[in-house]
């Protein structure tokens, strides 16, 4: 079994390019909006106990499963100890059923991030993004509050991968995460 983490900062294209690289792949994408949206519509705030608690059902179904692997898409706030502990807890569910553990983080400047946050596809997937104006200042506002990128050595993961997809199609980052870590 495979775990690819992508991260990145608010509309870096973390769902966008997980989408494509779960159609070149056999691995199952699992986007952190799957379990936020529904939360919100029924409680119209951001509970994210409940949101974890959905997250870990999933993720202990999966990992039940015969799958080849997971796409799991997130923001690590890499400033936020809380942040460490959740996302090296999932890779260690992960790794104690013999999972191999591959990080990918997207990063690209504010002003792209917030052309993106209007894209079709992104509207489509994540009903909260709809409100535009609220939308663009989570974008600023995450951006200026919280580091999104690591420093060298911060991750404990052997396969890590860092791409500037400012000017990159999310196809050709699926492909380029594909045959680097040769999934």
């Amino acid at each position: 079994m495979k775990l690819v983490f992508i991260f990145g900062d608010a509309a870096v294209g973390k769902m966008t390019v997980g989408q494509e690289l779960a159609k070149i792949t056999d691995l199952r994408l699992f986007h952190n909006h799957i379990t936020i949206e529904p939360v919100l519509e029924v409680f119209r705030d951001f509970r994210l106990d409940v949101i974890l608690k959905l997250r870990e059902v999933i993720l202990e179904a999966f990992l039940e499963s015969d799958y080849y692997g997971m796409i799991f898409t997130g923001m690590w706030a890499f400033d936020q100890p809380s942040d460490h502990e959740y996302f090296l807890g999932i890779a260690d569910m992960f790794q104690k059923r013999g999972a191999d553990i591959y990080a990918v983080e997207l990063y690209a400047p504010l002003d792209v991030r917030l052309e993106r946050n209007v894209s079709e596809n992104r509207l489509k997937h994540k009903a909260s993004k709809r409100r535009i104006e609220e939308s663009n200042d989570r974008v600023i506002r995450h951006s200026s509050e919280h580091r999104f990128l690591s420093h060298e050595g911060e991750l404990p993961f052997e396969n890590h991968i860092k791409i500037d997809n400012t000017h990159l199609p999310p196809e050709e980052v699926a492909r380029m995460i594909k045959e680097k870590f040769e999934l």
